[in-house]
């Protein structure tokens, strides 16, 4: 069985899915997606996203305040993530990070936000879920500053090699999407090669990033496979090997009972 680490399905265009969101969750089964986690990039979704997990078993939520949002609105409190983090099926912290490519102008807010985020985890114990781009000195920088026995997990990793070593450094796992597929991504499959399994997810980051043979399309938690086939052949081992691997290792990761 295979774990879509980082999904968002409230952001899935379901205006013509046939089923809405019931299909895309048993399509994702159907697959041998036993379980998903989907991930809040604001406030309101942080509680929306409460409201939805608590109708599934196998899907899990976070809480958190993406680095691409609108500076203009106020920073989320350690408070507001602690309070949000400590109800039932939230079991990580963000996605919360450091984005320089995109959004360089408010590189103060992200800091600040990633700041409040990371003291959250530290405070109830949770992993965080860091999304980073050109932004490696700071971004390692912080997490070494705000270690936490619980770590994290640097989520649709694109950068290098030495990120991605110095933060398992402080216990963080790495995970790869649909982008390792893209032909353009021979330096990010070379980094695969060298990140241990153990410290090894997968996931889609539906509904944008849809793995090769689907770019172009919306993306699906069922398309985690074509991503974890993908970085199995990279490792040379067979894809019930990774998923048997990966899905331990986020069984870890967020200290969930595998069951």
């Amino acid at each position: 069985m295979l774990v879509d680490s980082h999904c968002h399905l409230d952001r899935l265009d379901l205006s013509n899915r046939e089923g809405g969101l019931e299909a895309v969750i048993s399509d994702a089964q159907a697959r041998g997606i036993s379980h998903l986690l989907t991930v809040a990039v604001d406030l309101d979704s942080s509680q929306s996203l409460i409201e939805l997990t608590a109708k599934y078993d196998h899907i899990f939520s976070s809480v958190g305040v993406h680095p691409l949002q609108d500076e203009a609105l106020p920073l989320p409190t350690v408070e507001q993530l602690v309070a949000l983090a400590q109800q039932p099926k939230v079991i990580a912290v963000g996605e919360t990070g450091l984005d320089n490519f995109y959004s360089a102008d408010s590189f103060d807010w992200q800091y600040e936000s990633f700041t409040r985020h990371l003291l959250a985890a530290q405070q109830i114990e949770k992993p965080v879920i860091v999304h980073t781009r050109d932004a490696r000195e700071e971004t390692i920088g912080l997490l070494k500053r705000y270690q936490s026995p619980s770590a994290g997990v640097l989520h649709c990793f694109t950068e290098t090699w030495e990120m991605a070593k110095a933060a398992m450094e402080f216990g963080f796992y790495i995970s790869f999407s649909g982008i390792v597929t893209f032909k353009n991504a021979s330096d990010l499959r070379e980094v695969v090669k060298k990140i241990p399994l153990d410290r090894l997810l997968v996931e889609t980051d539906s509904p944008w990033l849809a793995p090769v043979p689907y770019r172009g399309k919306q993306n699906e938690p069922k398309n985690v496979f074509e991503v974890a086939q993908c970085v199995a052949d990279i490792k040379d081992i067979s894809i019930e090997e990774l998923a048997e691997i990966t899905t331990h290792n986020f069984f870890t990761l967020f200290n969930l009972s595998q069951s």
